[in-house]
């Protein structure tokens, strides 16, 4: 058992680490954007790879915050019967989510992206527009990304699970939004 405490307590970290540095990329997207539109409005001049860099700066606050939502309790789930659970039953769903739901889903999306993302790497894929950012392979690559984050704090959120059914109720899981 001391061995899936050690685990969340390194998982959980990193994912806490990236999401608050992400955390960021949104207040990057809203200036990128507010100084987007003030060039095409007040100064009648645009750029596509402004508005590439806003929608992909968007795009990672989502994607590679996924893992640090989970952590936080973020994600959308049905409250009405899971806040009024004990501990123990919060566990049981949690896992039987993750085992279920959760990770099938990741190894799926991340074995049928794989060949998109290699794809996009052999070609150095640039913007579809003429004019955009370069390096959408970059972008693509954060799916990858997004399932293994998200299916790290899975892991740990399975492992918590397993701690709390053994007894260990210091590793119940964290109150939604807090």
């Amino acid at each position: 058992m001391e061995i899936l405490a050690k685990y969340v307590r390194i998982v959980e970290p990193i994912n806490d680490w990236i999401g608050r540095i992400i955390a960021w990329f949104a207040l990057a997207t809203v200036v990128v954007c507010f100084g987007g539109v003030f060039m095409r409005y007040v100064l009648s001049i645009g750029f596509i790879w402004v508005q590439d860099l806003y929608v992909w700066l968007h795009a990672t606050v989502f994607v590679l915050g996924a893992g640090y939502t989970y952590l936080m309790g973020g994600h959308v789930r049905v409250d009405i019967f899971y806040a009024r659970m004990s501990a123990r039953g919060k566990a049981w769903v949690d896992l039987l989510g993750c085992i279920v739901f959760l990770m099938p889903w990741l190894i799926v999306l991340f074995v049928t992206s794989l060949p998109f993302v290699q794809l996009s790497w052999r070609l150095l894929e640039p913007s579809g527009q003429p004019g955009g950012m370069p390096g959408l392979f970059l972008l693509k690559t954060q799916i990858l990304v997004f399932a293994v984050l998200l299916g790290l704090q899975g892991t740990a959120v399975m492992a918590r699970s397993l701690l709390v059914l053994g007894g260990r109720m210091d590793f119940q899981p964290r109150a939604s939004g807090h």
